[in-house]
Order: structure tokens, then C-alpha cells, then sequence
């Protein structure tokens, strides 16, 4: 089930990208040949860029797609690749998404408080700025989560039958 979410989440990811590749498009259109251009259309790209990789994130762990130096990993049997995913999530996946989400919530809170708009003059507008720094806190729980399925994962090939 957690797998499901994870492959929902990227594959919704995989959208923004297309919609973020035409929004590109239309701002170059705008810019070279109307000599013209809207800054908040600028900053969303930026924004929807930060949200395909935060987003994508659990996604692609679960693809494990993730940097990994696995120069060891590849030639080790399922049961040695199983304790090394198992420790891994254990000391270093789980407790860094506990950290980001608790360092983000005032950061986040503090936004919404604020009714944070772009610095830009005809930037991105309330509430665009802090549903965009929401992510933030959504992305070390799909990262979370794909972490606790991979380590039902690991638990399983590790269990005696």
C-alpha cells in the first residue's frame, strides 16, 4: 500500500514536470518574442521545480533511482542488501525525515502567519508562497513512509521462514 502511494505521488510528479516544461516554454515565448514578461510566471517554475524534486522524492526511493554508492551493495546477496537497507533507515532515513519535518513546521507556520507573498513586486501572490513552503513538511513524511515500506521490506526477506 505504501509502494501505491509512493508510485501516485511520482507519477503526479511526472505531471508538473510536463506542465513545468510548457509554463518554461510560454515564458521564453513571451520574453524573446513579445519582449514581455510576467515575473510571477518565472517564480512558478522555479517553485514547481522544488516541488518535482521534493515531491518525487519518496518515489524515487522506492524506484531506488536515489544516489547510492553501491559499489559493494550490487554484489551483496538479498539478505546482506535487507540489513543494509534496514540499518539505513533505521539510523539515518527516518530520523533525518523526523528532523526535517519537526525544523520545518515553524518555518512553514511562520509563513502561513505572515501571509507570505513574493519579494518580487508582481510576484507569486498569498497564499501561493506558503502552500509551496507546505511541501516542506509533506515531503519527510512520503520520504518517511517509503522508508518504513522499505524496511517492512527488508524485515521480511530477513524473517526465518
Amino acid at each position: 500500500m505504501l509502494d501505491r502511494f509512493s508510485a501516485a505521488v511520482g507519477k503526479a510528479s511526472a505531471w508538473m514536470t510536463l506542465f513545468m516544461v510548457l509554463v518554461t516554454f510560454v515564458v521564453v515565448v513571451m520574453r524573446y518574442v513579445f519582449d514581455a514578461g510576467l515575473i510571477w510566471l518565472q517564480e512558478s517554475v522555479v517553485w514547481m521545480h522544488a516541488f518535482v524534486f521534493m515531491i518525487g522524492a519518496g518515489y524515487t526511493l522506492q524506484q531506488e533511482e536515489h544516489v547510492r554508492v553501491d559499489i559493494f551493495y550490487r554484489q551483496m546477496s538479498a539478505r546482506r542488501k535487507a540489513w543494509v537497507d534496514l540499518i539505513g533507515v533505521l539510523i539515518f532515513l527516518l530520523p533525518l525525515c523526523l528532523f526535517l519535518g519537526w525544523k520545518s513546521v515553524d518555518f512553514v507556520a511562520v509563513s502561513w502567519q505572515l501571509r507570505e507573498a513574493s519579494r518580487e513586486s508582481g510576484g507569486l501572490p498569498y497564499p501561493l508562497v506558503p502552500m509551496l513552503k507546505s511541501v516542506l513538511v509533506i515531503m519527510p513524511v512520503i520520504v518517511g513512509l517509503q522508508g518504513i515500506s522499505l524496511l517492512l521490506k527488508s524485515v521480511k526477506i530477513l524473517r526465518p521462514e
